[in-house]
């Protein structure tokens, strides 16, 4: 007998997308209904979420569940009280981020509400699931903090009540994205780098920039490899990104450039030797994880979730400085570079569903159990 499982997506990025469309795919056992929000709007998003989903799919919500499955944007406490038949489902909150590490940019408006939502939340369900330990620690050092700031009657011990209710599970990788065994790369070629980030401030485009200037000056003024930018770009695209493009044409080392679909965005993978990351914000690091799974090396910084990946010594060392981790960033590209150093490649095939999918159907065969007891 299947199980029948509600998956609601409160705000629906691609990465919120691969993740519930794997579940359907690789948990057959499993009978989803889905219901997701568009990624627009954020402020109004977290907000309004709950108001959306119960004004415009009641008949869904209320129809007959084993568990209920949301993703940390769903305004849950609030969507209880509107859909009252979802306060009767055991239900587990998937953090793929979290409101109290998101890096601020300059034009943010400054408010408490997604954390405050948040939180309330995650005291709604029965579980918490994180897709890294970096998410979920920041996550209550972050509640903590707040809930130290609140004027009063605050109960105590809230945030080891929520501990105790959480485990990490990554969003898992297709095993289409792992090459077969035995597979390798063409000797003596010119060197194939990959940027493979959202264009977007936090990740940190001018990072990138001045690490190539610097590269420039090492090898004066033609790069000795090819550097492919590519990911999603939106209206309001960092102007870092046109000098990237103008320094790399006039070094000799622009490749690829833009959004690619992913019948030719899978086959650049697998033709990269090194993934670069120079983001301020990475909770799972999906697209270098990708990259990884295909074979290329990680230059990545020293924070978020990349060391928990990959280990610190792995990753170049960041203070906040520009110029400081502008140069720790070239030299590790250049390290990486040099045939005479190279660097094992980590083993991600924990990642593949085929390894990793059994974590997820345990945690909604338990909550099925809470159903019938």
């Amino acid at each position: 007998m299947s199980h029948r499982v509600l998956l609601l997506s409160g705000y629906d990025a691609a990465s919120h997308q691969r993740w519930r469309k794997g579940l359907a795919d690789h948990l057959p056992e499993f009978e989803f209904t889905q219901l997701a929000l568009p990624p627009r709007h954020f402020s109004w998003r977290i907000r309004g979420n709950s108001m959306s989903f119960a004004g415009l799919h009641r008949e869904t919500l209320e129809a007959d569940y084993q568990a209920l499955l949301a993703t940390s944007m769903v305004d849950l406490a609030a969507l209880r009280g509107m859909v009252p038949a979802l306060a009767r489902l055991p239900t587990a909150l998937y953090f793929h981020e979290n409101q109290f590490a998101y890096p601020k940019s300059a034009a943010a408006y400054a408010s408490v509400e997604p954390q405050i939502v948040t939180l309330y939340s995650a005291l709604c369900a029965d579980r918490l699931v994180f897709n890294t330990g970096f998410n979920r620690d920041s996550f209550f050092a972050g509640a903590e903090q707040l809930l130290r700031k609140l004027p009063d009657l605050v109960p105590p011990g809230i945030v080891s009540q929520l501990q105790a209710r959480a485990s990490v599970i990554p969003v898992l990788l297709d095993d289409a994205c792992f090459p077969p065994s035995g597979t390798s790369r063409a000797p003596n070629r010119r060197p194939q780098l990959i940027w493979n980030h959202r264009w977007e401030y936090d990740k940190n485009p001018a990072l990138l920039l001045r690490a190539l200037e610097l590269l420039c000056i090492k090898y004066n003024g033609a790069l000795p490899f090819t550097l492919h930018v590519v990911g999603q770009s939106f209206r309001q695209v960092p102007a870092e990104f046109s000098a990237i493009k103008q320094r790399l044409s006039d070094a000799g080392g622009l490749g690829q450039w833009g959004y690619l679909p992913s019948s030719e965005y899978r086959p650049l993978l697998q033709t990269s030797d090194i993934v670069l990351s120079s983001a301020d914000h990475d909770f799972q690091g999906l697209s270098v994880l990708e990259a990884v799974a295909a074979g290329a090396t990680p230059v990545v910084p020293g924070r978020q979730a990349y060391p928990e990946w990959f280990g610190a010594s792995a990753c170049y060392p960041v203070t906040g400085a520009l110029e400081a981790d502008a140069q720790a960033f070239a030299a590790a590209i250049a390290a990486r570079l040099a045939p005479a150093n190279p660097t094992p490649r980590p083993d991600l095939s924990a990642l593949q569903w085929s390894r990793g999918g059994l974590a997820y159907q345990q945690l909604l065969q338990q909550l099925s159990a809470l159903h019938r007891l």
